[in-house]
């Protein structure tokens, strides 16, 4: 057996498959984990992490960091709080197969400027591997990056030969290394879509391995409606599901995640479905208006037209603005904004269920992004399972990183086992926390010592080391 480079020890050890917690080493050898359990030898670092819980490195079910990788590669809002891979290209939204100057809302969302610039997967692949990021990354193909590639118009269904050519697309997209489709049936560029027509772009997917992942057309009243079509898809392509950052929307929905999550478990008998969730009662999106009388709140992340009125609550803005809220909407945009429009009961609920993942679902370009993209982690294993006892320890980690390596296919991932990739955290369980807050968005959790990536330390003592040692995850080579 080779010397390991690093060898860990005294650490509590939760290995990411949801099993008890035992005492123990851990050593790695390049960027795969050598031994486990009690490590003989020496090695030219060594680390004593008595008090301290050794995991796998957590894997964000659901991020929009396609963009991010590329032009803030160290990933700081990640790695600080545990994360060693994100899953990218969600909502519909992905930088690839997509040429175009003038992106529409959501797809600008994560546009900093000549960013869809990728006329195929493997491009915006090959992209991501050179900018070396500090962490890794797994891709969908995006529904609405497709119709926008394909059509003349985006408020109609697709014809039968549009289909085709974006099922082409979504083809070449997983022969090029994606890993799913995924799409936003709540946005316009979307919402003309029938289910015929995703269950046509999709029905690629069950022959090469890929994974449906899905918002929701509705969230709100007609989220059951929602659900069943979100499965029918899955049945109809014969490809795994996931229902995206699943919630109800709005006050007079509140509880209805005793209905949802009946549902998804009714359909998990006879189909592969799966679900992630943060940990807030609060969205963030495009600043729309239908969404307003739903929310308790409304909190503005970003303005283009009024950039200094990030930050500031809606009617707050309107006030700045000398207008009333209704006009203010208008004359705001284009903007994104944080709706405070769930039940804490039902996130509690959502959260506890066994098959749900934890994702983020930040957005690193907004000027004041909900804090659920430095928090999301830390806030699960402080907040939700020591504080409050939603869940063991041991099953918060499996969420954020066995779990969601079994559901994505990512190989050698997820857990801490001889052989598989050396993605590690290290944290203590009596202080982590998450410390950003709606009104100071961008702060970097407590309690995270250390986070490896392919055997490398990215994150060290409170602060990124400078190390890149990413990679893309892909599916299948082209």
């Amino acid at each position: 057996m080779p010397a390991a480079d690093l060898i860990i020890r005294n650490a509590t050890l939760v290995d990411g498959t949801g099993g008890p917690a035992q005492p123990g080493d851990l050593s790695v050898y390049g960027d795969r984990i050598l031994e486990v359990g009690r490590v003989a030898g020496a090695a030219a670092r060594e680390i004593d992490a008595e008090g301290l819980v050794l995991a796998p490195g957590f894997i964000d079910a659901h991020t929009h960091d396609d963009n991010a990788l590329l032009v803030a590669p160290d990933m700081i809002p990640k790695i600080s709080q545990g994360v060693t891979t994100v899953i990218v290209g969600n909502c519909g939204v992905s930088l690839a197969p997509l040429v175009t100057r003038d992106p529409p809302a959501p797809l600008s969302l994560i546009d900093s400027g000549g960013s869809y610039r990728f006329p195929r997967m493997r491009a915006y692949l090959d992209a991501v591997d050179a900018a070396k990021p500090a962490l890794n990354c797994a891709a969908l193909v995006g529904h609405m990056a497709l119709r926008i590639r394909t059509m003349d118009r985006l408020d109609r269904a697709a014809t039968a030969d549009e289909i085709a050519a974006m099922a082409r697309l979504v083809e070449e997209s997983l022969n090029d290394g994606a890993i799913g489709l995924s799409t936003g049936l709540f946005y316009p560029p979307s919402q003309a879509a029938t289910t015929e027509e995703v269950i046509g772009v999709a029905a690629p997917l069950a022959d090469l391995g890929g994974i449906y992942v899905t918002h929701m057309r509705d969230e709100a009243d007609g989220v059951l409606a929602s659900l069943e079509e979100t499965f029918r898809i899955g049945r109809e392509t014969g490809a795994p599901v996931v229902v995206s950052h699943h919630k109800v929307v709005g006050a007079r929905n509140a509880g209805r995640s005793t209905e949802t999550l009946a549902a998804l478990r009714r359909a998990a008998t006879t189909q592969m479905v799966g679900l992630d969730a943060y940990p807030y009662a609060a969205s963030s999106t495009m600043l729309r208006r239908e969404m307003v009388p739903l929310s308790r709140t409304v909190r503005i992340a970003w303005s283009k037209s009024h950039p200094d009125l990030a930050g500031l609550e809606l009617p707050e803005a309107a006030a700045r603005l000398g207008l009333p809220v209704d006009a203010a909407i208008d004359a705001l945009q284009p903007a994104g904004a944080i709706y405070f429009s769930m039940d804490e009961d039902d996130v509690r609920r959502i959260l506890a269920h066994p098959d749900t993942m934890i994702g983020s679902d930040g957005l690193p370009h907004d000027v004041h992004p909900h804090p659920r993209l430095w928090g999301t982690f830390p806030r699960v294993l402080g907040r939700y399972a020591r504080d409050e006892g939603l869940f063991p320890l041991t099953e918060a980690v499996h969420r954020m990183t066995g779990l969601t390596a079994g559901r994505f296919g990512l190989r050698d991932r997820g857990t801490l086992a001889p052989g598989r990739y050396a993605d590690l955290v290290l944290f203590d369980p009596a202080t982590v926390i998450d410390r950003a807050t709606f009104d100071d968005p961008a702060t970097p959790a407590a309690g995270i010592r250390l986070v490896v990536c392919n055997g490398r330390a990215v994150w060290k003592d409170g602060a990124p080391t400078g190390t890149r040692p990413g990679r893309v995850i892909r599916g299948r080579e082209g």
